[in-house]
């Protein structure tokens, strides 16, 4: 008897693929990997650009710069190892992206002695310290340690439009600093034997 169902086809053998074929695709595979690879990284670099304290040092206004141009400041005593510095480094980029064209915003590192006249003549024994300075380049307020930033913008809109600062003297989560004993100065030298304030030096 004569079965009228189709029989199953054989299944072809496959066929290998040729030296050529095989480097072809495994460059492919290379090339994307590389690419994928560069995105990434490129990706990572773009979107923390204005969010490390190395970027914010980077693009900040010399001390010398901002009390001599005529536009507010926000001065900024930070260390790279202030966990409290890094955790506002994100808003204080944005924030610096914003305010950038009405305030000086200026990065003064602890660890660095340079600026042990500034951090004695403003009492730094705390970071973040963030110090306000008028268009003359007086101090009008003092915020210490880690802040929202609901209360840094409101801070930053007020010193660009002259008004009082709303928030002159918060104080947040720190990270302690151990300022260095200044060498003695003599008592025609110390600003304090006559009731002085010391003045940021440039």
């Amino acid at each position: 008897m004569t079965s009228n169902s189709p029989t199953p086809a054989s299944p072809t053998p496959s066929q290998p693929e040729t030296p050529i074929a095989t480097r072809i695709r495994n460059l492919v595979i290379v090339l994307v990997a590389v690419v994928l690879g560069v995105a990434v990284f490129l990706g990572i670099q773009t979107g923390s650009e204005t969010g490390t304290l190395a970027a914010m040092a980077k693009s900040a206004t010399p001390l010398e710069v901002a009390l001599t141009n005529h536009k507010p400041t926000l001065m900024e005593f930070y260390a790279d190892w202030c966990t409290s510095c890094q955790a506002m480094a994100k808003d204080m980029g944005e924030l610096k992206q914003e305010y950038d064209k009405e305030v000086n915003f200026v990065m003064l590192n602890v660890d660095n002695s340079k600026w042990l006249p500034e951090m004695l003549s403003y009492r730094v024994e705390a970071i973040p310290h963030f110090v306000f300075l008028n268009r003359t380049g007086e101090p009008i307020a003092m915020t210490i340690g880690e802040q929202p930033r609901p209360i840094m913008t409101a801070n930053l809109q007020a010193l660009a439009t002259d008004t009082a600062l709303p928030y002159a003297r918060q104080r947040g989560r720190i990270s302690e600093v151990e300022t260095p004993i200044a060498p003695k100065a003599s008592a025609a030298e110390d600003p304090r034997s006559h009731g002085a304030q010391v003045q940021p030096q440039s």
